[in-house]
């Protein structure tokens, strides 16, 4: 099932919008969901995560579209966020916060279709990888994904998570080996992070989840050879 919203604050759009949605289920065979909200501050008022992917209009009337995607993306960075959009020239302010992509009104079939299945093709080369930390007293097994970063901490590993943070023992060189491969990037002695969930790069500041953590001059130029390559080949 495909969990998708529409954030649209004209009901012509919406019509529009929901009769391509069940166009696209019957062309592609895919299981879709859609739930509407009519303005910006509705879907980021109580977000949780809860969609694979927001079609979001630009100007509303309360909140605007790159307002709730600002919100949006401090509790959720992997969202495909397609934006809707009468002016082109807030598609360049879109990518500020990971918009897949917009398109443009009046929206066609086509267009709209095509841009669709690039945001389902994303979703669907998600792979769900699970990992084992030592925690004091046991251990914990998490969805590798659900991981934002590794904080290196004295003798201790900070596992930054979509539940919180869990405090392990070990190493940053043990954990780094261990997840050779996951497309995870050191960058820095004490920052491990999930390439997955990095939003941008700000001067000397790797955004992610919301959090900004500095790049050391050694290793920036490795760190974004592999976001380049990562938003690449999931774009």
């Amino acid at each position: 099932m495909i969990r998708i919203a529409i954030v649209e604050d004209e009901e012509s759009y919406i019509s529009v919008l929901k009769e391509y949605l069940e166009r696209y289920k019957e062309e592609s065979g895919e299981q879709i969901e859609v739930t509407v909200y009519h303005d910006g501050d509705e879907i980021a008022a109580f977000y949780r995560a809860q969609f694979d992917i927001i079609l979001m209009d630009i100007e509303m009337k309360f909140i605007d579209g790159m307002t709730a995607a600002e919100e949006i993306r401090k509790v959720d960075s992997s969202v495909s966020i397609l934006f809707i959009t009468n002016a082109p020239q807030y598609a360049i302010r879109g990518y500020e916060v990971g918009a897949l992509d917009y398109i443009l009104k009046p929206v066609s079939y086509f267009t709209f279709s095509q841009k669709l299945g690039r945001a389902v093709s994303k979703l669907k080369k998600r792979s769900r990888k699970w990992i084992t930390i030592p925690v004091k007293g046991g251990v914990m097994r998490m969805e590798l994904s659900d991981v934002y970063y590794v904080e290196s901490e004295g003798h201790n590993l900070i596992y930054h998570t979509k539940e919180g943070s869990a405090v392990s023992s070990g190493t940053m060189k043990s954990v780094e080996t261990a997840m050779d491969g996951m497309d995870f990037s050191r960058i820095n002695k004490c920052y491990l992070v999930n390439l997955e969930h990095v939003d941008g790069v700000q001067d000397k500041y790797a955004i992610v989840h919301g959090d900004r953590l500095l790049i050391s001059r050694p290793r920036i130029k490795q760190f974004m050879q592999e976001l380049t390559r990562y938003w690449g080949e999931r774009s």
